[in-house]
């Protein structure tokens, strides 16, 4: 991962000059604020700013009748409540705003989550950086045959050696084109916002992403599974190591009932009744398609 100077000269300046507050702080949120975390080969995610904790979110579950009683045992069994029960808006209380820094495809992906605050890089008035993802060798795999939007097998190191060579040439030349079209020496030079689409999907782009937990555990509970494409899911698993340090009562709820729990159909439900029962139940008998069953069976075997 590499900064701009300017970059590392404002996160130097942040880190430098504390302030003092009277707003709740999260102590282990605090030790990320201004620390950029590597993610791929040139990216990162840094925290900019945040609001709330594990007790703002207990405070506003409890608006409706006051204090009450508080304790932190309190306050734990209160979240993993909510949590369990999928109340919402108490976790829409917290927000954390980041500066990440990714590659347009991966940024393509994320912007489907259309529940945050986006402010990204404009190539429209700045020049893109010459900077583009290229996979690690153990990352380059063959389309799968049983999941139409996933890897199957690595690649041979034969195969993998060409496709790289590929990779870094066709994003080379395409880098070339673009500084060939915008420069001015000699000729008019074309337009940023025409030239930049004959970049390719690999190279960096960057944005303030802001969002609120509720909605950042949504983003985390898919993009952090290990059904999802790596290359943003390593960014969720940054993110996610920051949040479990910012509300961690919070997060282990999540961890407990999202992440490692699992939503049953009423058809599910009832072929396990019929199995404590000591029934003997298939596929045929379940009332399952076979992908259904096949999801099932993964549930039960974890």
């Amino acid at each position: 991962m590499a900064l701009s100077p300017e970059q590392q000269a404002e996160i130097d300046a942040l880190r430098a000059s504390p302030s003092q507050t009277l707003r709740a702080t999260a102590p282990g949120m605090e030790r990320h604020l201004y620390s950029a975390h590597a993610v791929l080969d040139h990216g990162m995610v840094r925290v900019i700013d945040y609001m709330g904790d594990d007790a703002a979110i207990c405070q506003a579950a409890r608006v409706s009748y006051g204090k009450g009683t508080k304790s932190v045992q309190n306050d734990e069994g209160l979240i993993r409540y909510l949590m369990r029960h999928w109340h919402s808006t108490p976790f829409e209380m917290c927000e954390i705003k980041l500066h990440v820094k990714l590659p347009v495809f991966v940024a393509r992906q994320w912007i489907r989550h259309r529940t945050a605050n986006v402010n990204e890089y404009s190539a429209r008035y700045s020049i893109l950086d010459r900077e583009f993802y290229i996979p690690a060798r153990e990352h380059l795999a063959a389309q799968s045959t049983v999941n139409n939007q996933g890897r199957g097998e690595v690649l041979g190191d034969e195969e993998a050696a060409r496709v790289l060579e590929i990779l870094k040439a066709d994003a080379g030349r395409a880098y070339d084109n673009y500084e060939a079209m915008i420069s001015q020496d000699g000729q008019q030079g074309l337009a940023r916002e025409l030239a930049r689409m004959n970049l390719p999907a690999n190279i960096y782009t960057q944005w303030y992403w802001k969002v609120d937990l509720h909605n950042l555990f949504h983003f985390l509970r898919l993009r952090a599974d290990p059904h999802a494409q790596y290359e943003i899911r390593v960014y969720a698993e940054t993110i996610a190591a920051v949040v479990a340090d910012w509300v961690p009562f919070a997060y282990k709820a999540f961890e407990d009932y999202r992440m490692g729990g699992a939503t049953l159909s009423a058809t599910a439900l009832d072929c396990i009744r019929r199995m404590v029962k000591g029934e003997t139940v298939t596929q045929e008998n379940s009332g399952m398609s076979k992908g259904e069953w096949r999801e099932f069976e993964g549930v039960l075997r974890g």
